[in-house]
């Protein structure tokens, strides 16, 4: 049976051996552990682990004078000192953090902001008008402005508790991220804090880390791939986390070589973008020893060529907001194997079983669906016990992907169950592209789907059959869409079209237009 674990175990899956109850545990010991040695690196900020600490408790006092204590702390903040402080505040203080897109629309927000009913939103003023339209009339949130002034607001930083007084029960929520769906509606991933420190310790089996590794991070904080593999796994090495405010080439390579970058983590499209990259120079990154890739597929050539332009390795894996979000990685434990996403986790178990009725389990080198159990997976979605139900079954987690396993135990993913593009490493689901587009008046039905691309994986292709009478642009249409949607759903193209392929069934044939699309 395509069947693996380091668990002898299969009735029920023990607690990975941490030795940290939670994240904020984690980073408790490496203060008192190396409280001189930088922490974290923005811009011209540069906090030892003791500021760092020092701030992450004090904001956490604030935060539980505003009653945050035991319900949501929503962050919306873009890459900064602020937004590091935050995260790791909201749970000292007690509470579920929830990290959300600082680019999303006010429409984007509203259902997030009604499933989360947080009782604190911590933004800054370019985000505060949308945030107030987003909430609902009386939902007693308040909205914590922050200043612009990074050193000026940790200079106001009250004197509360050692930060090792302010542990949270590893029992409770300790974070609730949003993932879209395909009815179109967002739903809120809750994970306890043992299950994120599990997976923080489960991730390091299979990618060791070195104490003092400096790491880099340019994805956003507020993405769940970025919270595991930069913001958790610096604390765990008692490194240096050194975060640039978006990805730009030049960024990057200069700043591997100023700061002496051991670790990068990132989505393929940054790996595509600086091999596009004229100032690519490997002797600035001579001391990057290792980089990791998820969020979306790592093609081979992409692999390859990164290996060949700079000496150092990708190592890929597979994950998903409700596992934790790791699930399989590539190591330097055991030998490459170039297009597969590596082998599970300790304590993991995954298997390939039928698409159908995801029960029977198949045998290795055999297609399903894959599902997973291990400490990591989720509780559960918020507000969503049929979601919940579905997706946790069993004691599995139903992932949606399709893969495989092969004869030596590693993993590939093939495809998606679900209906779901990954762009530029984030998840879109091409339902709520379709609901904005047939919000439109002009327009009578819409299907968005992905087109494979090299750069950003899949892109966002429309297409659309106008209302009877109706005369509009593809422009026009993309500027409503620029109105509703986050930048990286926007559609690339607009097809519009006389009629939409249907099925047998009168449902709109999306294979079929994928096939077009393919066909050019």
């Amino acid at each position: 049976m395509a069947t693996l674990t380091d668990s002898p175990a299969q009735a029920g899956i023990r607690p990975f051996p941490s030795p940290f109850p939670s994240v904020v545990h984690t980073l408790a010991a490496a203060v008192a552990a190396v409280p001189e040695r930088d922490a974290l690196v923005c811009g011209p900020h540069r906090l030892s682990y003791a500021a760092f600490g020092s701030a992450v408790a004090g904001f956490a006092t604030v935060l539980r004078d505003a009653g945050a204590e035991g319900g949501v702390v929503l962050v919306c903040l873009r890459n900064s000192v602020e937004l590091a402080v935050a995260l790791y505040a909201a749970q000292a203080a007690g509470a579920a953090v929830c990290p959300a897109n600082p680019d999303y629309t006010e429409r984007e927000l509203r259902p997030v902001l009604e499933d989360a009913a947080p009782r604190v939103i911590v933004t800054k003023a370019e985000q505060r008008a949308k945030l107030e339209a987003a909430l609902s009339e009386g939902s007693g949130t308040r909205i914590m402005e922050l200043p612009e002034d990074t050193a000026g607001w940790l200079a106001t930083m009250p004197e509360g508790p050692d930060l090792a007084d302010m542990l949270p029960d590893p029992d409770s929520v300790a974070a609730l991220l949003y993932t879209g769906g395909t009815t179109g509606l967002p739903k809120g991933v809750m994970h306890a804090h043992r299950q994120v420190a599990a997976n923080v310790a489960q991730r390091e089996h299979l990618l060791p880390t070195l104490d003092g590794d400096r790491v880099l991070c340019m994805m956003p904080l507020f993405h769940t791939f970025a919270l595991s593999t930069c913001l958790h796994l610096s604390a765990w090495c008692r490194g240096t986390l050194v975060v640039l405010p978006r990805y730009r080439p030049d960024w990057v390579v200069d700043t591997i070589a100023a700061e002496r970058i051991t670790l990068m983590p990132a989505g393929p499209t940054v790996f595509n973008g600086l091999l596009s990259f004229d100032g690519l120079d490997r002797t600035k990154l001579a001391t990057l020893r290792a980089c990791y890739s998820g969020s979306a597929p790592l093609s081979v050539d992409t692999l390859e060529r990164w290996r060949a332009a700079t000496g150092c390795e990708i190592y890929e894996g597979y994950g998903q907001t409700e596992a934790g979000p790791i699930v399989s990685f590539n190591s330097p434990h055991f030998p490459l194997r170039t297009g597969s996403v590596g082998k599970p986790l300790p304590d993991t178990v995954v298997q390939i079983v039928d698409v159908d009725t995801g029960t029977t389990v198949l045998p290795r080198g055999q297609s399903g669906e894959i599902r997973v159990r291990g400490p990591q997976v989720m509780l559960g979605y918020r507000n969503k016990p049929e979601a919940t139900a579905e997706a946790l079954r069993e004691g599995w987690l139903h992932t949606g992907d399709i893969g495989r396993f092969d004869d030596e135990g590693y993993l590939f993913i093939q495809d998606r169950k679900k209906d779901i593009v990954i762009t530029g490493g984030f998840n879109v689901y091409p339902r709520e592209i379709d609901e904005v587009l047939t919000g439109h008046p002009a327009v009578e039905e819409a299907a968005t789907i992905g087109v494979p691309d090299s750069y950003r994986g899949e892109v966002l292709w429309a297409y659309v059959r106008l209302a009877a009478g109706a005369a509009i642009g593809q422009d026009d249409l993309l500027s409503h869409c620029a109105a509703n949607l986050v930048k990286y759903k926007l559609p690339q193209r607009i097809v519009i079209v006389d009629a939409l392929p249907k099925t047998a069934v009168n449902k709109i044939d999306k294979k079929a237009l994928r096939d077009r699309a393919k066909a050019g």
